[in-house]
């Protein structure tokens, strides 16, 4: 098998880089065996290793990190927990579809403020629920068709105008929101940071380890790292876009970057914006394409914009500036008062996309299986189908094991390259041309 592409740290994560400086990686070296080798120490991983060690707590469960926990896909999103199945999920029209879909996030939700909760994890954990913004006429049009599949599915919000948005976001910019009050928000990279430090005891957490291949003989899996190999009887991926390059799920996947860029902590008269308590929020856009803006506990001011085709899943370093840029004038645009205020960070984190818009849950080969392709809703689906997928593995029976099953699928094959990169980037440019109102 050919040498793998392997995760790397750009050392720009503004939410790793507000962490403490961790530990000394814990590296594996030399052979080990091991009853479980779980491969990927983000949402979808820890949830695996958890749980399967719970399941099974008189057996070996190995979990390898290609880089520190946090810096990974799983540490850069927004910090956003999100209960209701996201975008097209939420246009199905299969309301039972959709009912499985609410009900598995909202036991992800449940578990991770459940854990947050015993191992008193310091990640700014908080049920505040989310915002879905709407700038202009383009915004309004997706926001309104949003409302409408809400009442469709019973499902309780608030509709906001501008001047109730104002002390709230501190801002005019938009002129109407719906507010949904089941999303938790959090520090993400500081959240699975803390969920790898409370794994059960029969859980052994190596870091600064990639996978650089990955075999299968005489009934074994044999991954090969920088300095040594793990001999496992049973594997779980949590690696999502990085499995193809062990032959799982190969050209099904779009790697799929989005970018944000983190102020200074705010000082007290420019928090003065942020009139209603608490003084924190999420909002998303309600155009699938617009700006997603976050303030945080720390009085840190968050934009999220722009999306890259990375096939090799890493972003090109000299674009960032451009897209530093970017963020930059959506900004100002909505807090021009904040002008003089600047990024500390900017940073992109990479997430699986299908074309058919699937995830993927279930068995990828002999005593192998994966959950990934998340469509950008990492934290809440990766969260649960990680705890799922060791069910399915140790051969449990449950509803929301089934509700997960009924719910996933196998994602469309992609044509070949150059097409497929030539398509995405287009399709891309046109999106973001057409939601430039709403940026």
């Amino acid at each position: 098998m050919s040498q793998a592409i392997l995760p790397r740290d750009d050392n720009c994560n503004g939410w790793y880089q507000l962490l403490d400086t961790p530990a000394p990686a814990r590296r594996l070296s030399g052979t080990e065996k091991t009853d479980w080798l779980v491969i990927g120490a983000g949402f979808t991983g820890l949830a695996a290793a958890r749980s399967v060690a719970e399941l099974r707590p008189n057996e070996r469960v190995i979990l390898l990190e290609g880089l520190r926990v946090g810096q990974g896909a799983s540490g850069r999103n927004t910090g956003f927990v999100i209960d209701l199945p996201h975008k097209r999920d939420l246009e199905d029209n299969d309301l039972a579809r959709k009912q499985k879909l609410l009900s598995l996030n909202q036991s992800a939700v449940s578990d991770l403020a459940a854990l947050v909760e015993r191992h008193n994890i310091d990640c700014d954990w908080s049920l505040a629920g989310k915002y879905q913004g709407a700038v202009g006429e383009r915004g309004l049009k997706y926001l309104n068709h949003y409302e409408r599949l809400l009442c469709d599915s019973g499902y309780p919000y608030k509709r906001l105008d501008r001047n109730e948005l104002e002390p709230i976001l501190g801002t005019r910019h938009y002129v109407a929101a719906i507010y949904t009050a089941n999303t938790a928000l959090m520090q993400p990279a500081a959240l699975v940071r803390g969920l790898s430090e409370s794994l059960p005891s029969n859980v052994e957490l190596y870091e600064n380890t990639p996978v650089a291949s990955l075999t299968r003989h005489n009934g074994k899996w044999y991954a090969t790292t920088p300095e040594g190999e793990v001999q496992a009887t049973n594997l779980l991926l949590g690696s999502n876009i990085f499995s193809q390059e062990f032959g799982f799920l190969k050209h099904r996947m779009l790697p799929v970057m989005t970018f944000a860029s983190m102020t200074r902590t705010l000082t007290d008269q420019e928090m003065t914006l942020f009139s209603r308590a608490p003084h924190h929020f999420g909002l998303t856009p309600a155009d699938h394409a617009g700006t997603t803006v976050r303030l945080t506990p720390g009085r840190q001011l968050i934009v999220r914009n722009q999306y890259r085709f990375v096939p090799r899943y890493h972003d090109n370093l000299a674009e960032r500036k451009r897209i530093r840029q970017g963020h930059r004038e959506s900004f100002d645009a909505r807090y021009p008062s904040l002008s003089q205020v600047p990024f500390i960070a900017t940073w992109g984190g990479a997430c699986g996309l299908s074309r058919n818009y699937t995830a993927f849950f279930g068995k990828v080969g002999d005593s192998a299986w994966m959950s990934g392709i998340h469509q950008s809703v990492g934290a809440a689906r990766g969260t649960i189908s990680g705890k799922l997928l060791a069910e399915l593995a140790t051969g449990q029976n449950s509803s929301q094991l089934a509700d997960m099953l009924a719910i996933s699928g196998k994602p469309a094959l992609n044509p070949p390259e150059p097409i497929l990169s030539i398509g995405v980037s287009m399709r891309m440019k046109q999106a973001a041309w057409a939601s430039r109102s709403e940026l």
